[in-house]
């Protein structure tokens, strides 16, 4: 085997392959990074239990092969490279890398233990993958890291019709989105879960322009992209629904400039010690929110001009790290909250598209009690978010007790 190609290209074809592999395993050889050269076309593929990665880059090919080496080392040795072409070898039994006068080598691990890569499920359909990557990174922030609850470390990923829905919770915390997609194969709709950790790592290798393919059977998920293959296996179990969840009935809302209330809250959080939390006080009469934060003689305050209709005064108070993650996923200029009270729901939309009419919804409020958002919620509205073709975002929090006056 012998093929040559560019340090940048193999750099980053390693780089993405190798973020599947374990960083400790039972068995060594799922350390190791599969290389497959051949037709001008080198492929580099990792594995591990949950998921597999496969990338194919242009090479110079002399010599057709393959090989199985560590792939954290050959990580490390293609980041010191120097620029410029890369010859790589089996010689024997090591595998050579050299360029520009530096040469590593390699030992060479046994191909015939080497498990098969799995096989792609069979193809669903296609979404923009800015969109997908966005959405993705949206909805990420809500999903738990407790690993003794599985299916809240995930992420949900409906697929019906022409729409697509990716939900994640941890209980106190809701967020979905919805884009548009486009079904390529026949077949009902789908709903699974999928690791939130390698669905965020998909997101964040996936080219900013083109489709991604999105594959699906019982037991996984695939994705392909511009010469890259990924798998990851299914989570077991179900998030809550959002519909009824999302459902509000008579909520009072808050329409503010997002930039400015982004800058408040991490402003006054400087003072909130631990889980202690950042009060919002809406005043429909003076047109703004009043941000409050800390204890005794360690506080901070800010008020920012916000426009409040239902209600002549609303106070809320959230976690800030909370608040702060939710803030950050939205990009609209503006934002607009839907506020049932202290203790209660509150949902944050985009001030424009389909989601700022969530409050014109015909649905039951029932108010909140405790263990979280999930699994609480009144009667599902008009403006369930599954099904509607287009594309919203919504991030629900449970507002707590204020602990300002």
């Amino acid at each position: 085997m012998e093929f040559r190609i560019e340090r940048s290209a193999l750099a980053d074809a390693v780089a993405w392959a190798a973020r599947v592999l374990p960083v400790r395993s039972p068995v060594p050889l799922l350390g190791g990074l599969l290389l497959e050269a051949e037709g001008g076309r080198l492929r580099i593929s990792g594995l591990d239990y949950e998921a597999s990665a496969r990338i194919d880059v242009d090479a110079d090919v002399p010599r057709p092969g393959k090989v199985l080496v560590m792939g954290r080392r050959l990580l490390d040795i293609c980041k010191v490279l120097p620029e410029g072409p890369v010859e790589c070898a089996v010689e024997g039994p090591r595998f050579t890398v050299s360029g520009d006068g530096a040469r590593f080598g390699l030992s060479v691990l046994p191909l015939d233990d080497y498990p098969a890569p799995p096989p792609l499920p069979p193809i669903r359909g296609a979404v923009d993958a800015r969109r997908f990557a966005a959405a993705v990174t949206d909805v990420a922030v809500a999903a738990g890291r407790d690993d003794t609850l599985p299916v809240l470390t995930g992420i949900r990923l409906e697929l019906d019709g022409d729409t697509m829905t990716l939900a994640a919770t941890d209980r106190y915390r809701f967020a979905v989105r919805t884009i548009p997609w486009r079904p390529t194969a026949p077949g009902g709709p789908a709903d699974v879960i999928v690791s939130a950790r390698r669905l965020t790592e998909i997101a964040r290798s996936l080219a900013r322009s083109g489709e991604v393919s999105v594959a699906l059977d019982t037991g996984s998920a695939g994705f392909e992209h511009a010469g890259t293959r990924t798998t990851v296996r299914l989570l077991e179990g179900r998030l809550p629904r959002h519909d009824k969840l999302f459902a509000m009935r008579d909520p009072a809302v808050a329409v503010v400039d997002r930039a400015r209330l982004v800058e408040a809250v991490r402003r006054v959080a400087v003072v909130a010690d631990g889980d202690s939390p950042v009060q919002m006080t809406f005043s429909r009469a003076d047109a703004s929110v009043l941000l409050q934060a800390g204890y005794e003689d360690d506080v901070a305050s800010q008020r920012i001009p916000a426009a409040l209709e239902g209600a002549e005064e609303t106070v809320v108070a959230f976690n800030p790290a909370y608040l702060t993650d939710a803030l950050a996923s939205f990009a609209g200029p503006s934002l607009r909250l839907l506020l049932l009270g202290a203790g209660q729901r509150a949902m944050i939309t985009d001030d424009t598209g389909p989601a700022a009419d969530a409050e014109d919804g015909d649905a039951t409020n029932t108010p909140a009690g405790t263990g979280g958002v999930a699994g609480r919620g009144g009667v599902a509205g008009p403006d369930s978010v599954a099904g509607t073709g287009g594309e919203t975002h919504r991030h629900l929090l449970m507002s707590v007790k204020p602990q300002l006056t």
